[in-house]
């Protein structure tokens, strides 16, 4: 096996104690707990009240609401983080060569909201087997795929 040496230039975080590097690390630095109560659903039947959400966040500071609405809330918080990654690293997308540098997530099958949503629709529907096209399991690679 050869092994190929890669560098990480820039990092960026979005966390349940900080929706930035640095307030991530100054969180943990002071011990914060990202528990609180869930706000994302209603938890009300549940026995658990609290889980570590991402807190505050306007998506629509870092991407355009129509783009927001196509991506389920996990892409949005990866696509965000690996914004900060990049602008973290300083490089200079003109300069730099492309095919070295990057950026890499992928998703199986999207998030669970999108997975909850298409089964809810296609259980409640005519039997038709219509699926929003997120749906489908796709893979985000390349820094200049444009989300910068």
């Amino acid at each position: 096996m050869n092994l190929k040496r890669v560098v990480v230039t820039g990092i960026g975080a979005l966390t349940p104690i900080g929706n930035s590097t640095e307030d991530f690390w100054n969180g943990l630095s002071a011990g914060v707990s990202g528990a609180a109560p869930i706000t994302k659903f209603d938890a009300s039947l549940f026995k658990t009240q609290f889980a570590c959400e991402v807190k505050n966040l306007d998506v629509e500071q870092f991407m355009d609401r129509k783009e927001a609405r196509k991506m389920d809330p996990f892409t949005q918080y990866a696509m965000i983080s690996a914004e900060e990654a990049m602008l973290d690293s300083g490089l200079d997308l003109e300069k730099i060569d492309k095919s070295r540098a990057g950026v890499i997530f992928g998703s199986g099958i999207g998030g669970l909201r999108t997975f909850q949503d298409e089964v809810t629709a296609f259980s409640t529907g005519d039997g038709t087997p219509r699926f929003n096209p997120f749906f489908i399991p796709k893979m985000i690679a390349d820094i200049s795929a444009g989300f910068l």
